[in-house]
């Protein structure tokens, strides 16, 4: 019981400094400047749902542009990792089956920009913004997003690319009820997401060949970093 408080007590304590953090923002937010000047350096939000392939065509936007690309599943895990005191918080929070806070998340994403500003040619957000909130969040909090390329397919294809994927690796959890509740629950978020940013939207239709999706993606892209 001494161990579970003591990490609830920490969990506590940062939440209350992200919430602080936010608090300072929000005072400060005349003299805010973005960490990253996205004139110079893009940022993409790279949109999906579960098989439409978007994680191959960032493998391809990376080796031809230099973006950095960045994933909150892999910046949570590499947290986990690490053992700092906002790990064992996201270890006690998973533990319980909760969802990640949001400010917890930004933070990361914040860090991983920050500490690759210099270098980078440009910055991939994978699978981020999940939902509406998370997108405004991110565009006060870090830089307005240059460009969202959303890789649209229908759900009865990414159904079918989601069976073959779990008959191929042997997941027997994957079967066609959950994963239709997956893609259920994507759609319904990710709908009001591309809705706010209609005039950045560009949308990709992901049921061709990786080659000619590809083409597409550069037409996008080439501009930016012109």
């Amino acid at each position: 019981m001494k161990t579970n408080s003591a990490l609830d007590y920490r969990c506590f304590v940062v939440l209350v400094m992200a919430t602080w953090l936010e608090l300072l923002k929000y005072a400060s937010e005349l003299i805010f400047e973005a960490p990253i000047d996205t004139s110079k350096k893009s940022i993409v939000w790279v949109l999906g749902g579960p098989g439409s392939g978007k994680g191959t065509q960032c493998d391809k936007i990376v080796a031809k542009y230099g973006f950095t690309h960045l994933s909150t599943g892999d910046l949570l895990r590499a947290e986990v990792k690490s053992g700092s005191e906002r790990a064992k918080c996201l270890t006690a929070i998973m533990e319980r089956g909760e969802l990640v806070p949001n400010e917890i998340v930004l933070d990361l994403l914040k860090e991983a920009i920050l500490a690759r500003a210099e270098e980078s040619k440009g910055f991939l957000i994978d699978g981020y913004p999940r939902e509406k909130s998370q997108g405004i969040a991110f565009e006060e909090n870090i830089a307005p997003v240059s460009v969202i390329i959303y890789f649209e397919a229908s759900s009865e294809t990414l159904t079918q690319r989601l069976l073959g994927r779990a008959a191929s690796s042997g997941r027997a959890d994957d079967n066609e009820e959950t994963i239709k509740l997956r893609l259920k629950t994507f759609l319904d978020n990710n709908d009001l997401v591309l809705a706010q940013y209609p005039d950045k939207l560009r949308r990709i239709n992901a049921e061709r060949p990786v080659d000619e999706i590809f083409a597409e993606v550069q037409s996008i892209l080439d501009p930016l970093v012109a």
